[in-house]
């Protein structure tokens, strides 16, 4: 399919929607929103453009109907779609981008890297556990987690492979198809423990909370995902251990750490500047209440100490084109959301899905059936931050009004949109990375995703679920 089809398809969705009459209950300006949305929507998923450009497009449009539609000033304002751009969980995310690309640039994500290799890597299982704790290390100051696993974890693991005598073409299975499978499969999972882990994780906070009403902090988000999350990514290498069994069990781990070592050189200024600046930010997002400080000024005030003691400089931040690409279209989606829910369409579409929606007595029937469904869904989605937008007000929206508890439903569907991606190769950025490699084939790397996914699923719902409860019943959530 063309730019041009792809480009006529989105122009349609709002023109035919704008031409059929708004059904009953729902005021005109939310049906005609509603289209430009949903065309947004689609045009993540068939990308004619890229995301930022689809939702300025979006946003725009949404400012012309609103100024163009009877009686839309008494619901919704001009202004509001651009609220978005005033979300602190934006900019938290936006900023964090600085300290994500500052461990490329330095080098002490390699570091950190090669010491752990040197200290733990004497058997390729033990390697499986040196990427997970690199990544678990990593993951609250690198919101992209394609960054994160594609530009610091792969080239390191990737080189670890090849010099264990592992290549795609000639000895996959000697350690590479593990290591690489490895890689995607627990950065799925470290990208839910962490509020500022993943990008699309503060874009689904922000999208259900005028629909459920629950907020968490960065500290809450930590505690809920840290039992069902520690153990299920405790798992992970075991599971791909035995799905893709490498030849090779035992590594000489000193040489090759030596080795890297020897390339970086003495560690520099600005390695530990950063390494000290990481360190300060999560002591002030862990006791952000204490110190009556919130995230987002946290993530800017490292920022700002970045380029002041020069461990980046602001044409380093002004060449992150993923850190600003996130700014503007995440921004732009929480506006249109926000648009959306202040003409009335989140209440109609609860008031539509009650009428013919029915579980019951059963509220933790309700609950296990939407979690199941968004981890299943994320069959069709090739992004997270697509099926963010897509589905996430659409899943909370029915587990409120089927009767799932709303506090269990934000939390099991803001992790499950994380470790839902581990069912497919292309289930999220890091994935075209590490399966491109060459090491892996779609059968085991599907087996071992659908295992990681659902085996998730079923800790979430049963321990994970116990866990939430306890630390709602201690008032901690």
């Amino acid at each position: 399919m063309t730019k041009l089809h792809k480009t006529l398809i989105l122009a349609a969705i709002p023109i035919l929607v704008w031409i059929l009459p708004a059904p009953d209950g729902l005021p005109l300006i939310a049906w005609r929103l509603f289209g430009i949305y949903l065309a947004t929507i689609v045009g993540l998923v068939l990308k004619p453009y890229g995301e930022p450009v689809i939702l300025l497009a979006a946003v725009a449009l949404s400012s012309i109907v609103i100024g163009n539609t009877e009686g839309a000033s008494k619901l919704v304002k001009v202004s509001q779609a651009l609220s978005g751009y005033q979300s602190g969980t934006t900019w938290l995310i936006f900023t964090a981008f600085t300290l994500s690309s500052a461990f490329v640039i330095t080098g002490l994500g390699k570091r950190i890297a090669y010491h752990l290799i040197g200290w733990l890597g004497n058997t390729t299982l033990r390697l499986g556990y040196v990427t997970m704790f690199l990544d678990l290390l990593l993951s609250p100051a690198t919101p992209s987690n394609t960054a994160r696993a594609g530009g610091i974890i792969f080239p390191i693991i990737n080189s670890v492979a090849v010099a264990l005598g592992s290549t795609p073409n000639e000895s996959p299975k000697r350690a590479g198809r593990f290591l690489l499978m490895n890689v995607y499969m627990v950065v799925k999972s470290t990208s839910y423990i962490f509020l500022t882990a993943m990008a699309p994780n503060a874009l689904a906070l922000s999208l259900m909370a005028p629909i459920l009403g629950f907020k968490m902090d960065w500290l809450q988000w930590f505690l809920a995902a840290s039992i069902p999350g520690l153990l299920c990514l405790f798992l992970i290498p075991v599971v791909c251990y035995f799905t893709a069994p490498p030849e090779l069990k035992q590594v000489n781990n000193k040489a090759i750490a030596e080795k890297g070592l020897a390339e970086l050189g003495p560690m520099s200024f600005r390695e530990k500047a950063l390494a000290a600046l990481f360190v300060l930010a999560l002591l002030c997002w862990i006791f952000a209440d204490t110190l009556g400080v919130n995230a987002t000024t946290v993530a800017l005030s490292v920022m700002v100490l970045c380029v002041v003691l020069s461990i980046v400089s602001w044409d380093d931040i002004l060449k992150n084109k993923a850190g600003w690409n996130t700014l503007i279209w995440y921004g732009g989606i929480i506006g249109m959301s926000t648009i959306l829910d202040k003409a009335g369409f989140f209440k109609w579409l609860a008031s539509v899905f009650e009428q013919h929606l029915n579980f019951g007595d059963s509220s933790t029937l309700a609950l296990v059936v939407i979690l199941f469904t968004s981890v299943a869904v994320r069959y069709l989605f090739a992004s997270g931050g697509a099926y963010v937008a897509a589905m996430v007000p659409v899943f909370a929206t029915v587990g409120k009004v089927a009767g799932a508890p709303v506090e269990l439903l934000t939390i099991g569907l803001l992790f499950a949109n994380a470790y839902g991606g581990s069912v497919t190769h292309y289930g999220g950025g890091p994935g075209p990375i590490t399966f491109g490699a060459g090491y892996n084939d779609i059968k085991s790397w599907w087996i071992a995703g659908a295992i990681v996914a659902f085996g998730s699923l079923i800790i979430h719902c049963t321990i994970g679920v116990a866990w939430w409860n306890f630390l709602l019943n201690l008032g901690w959530l």
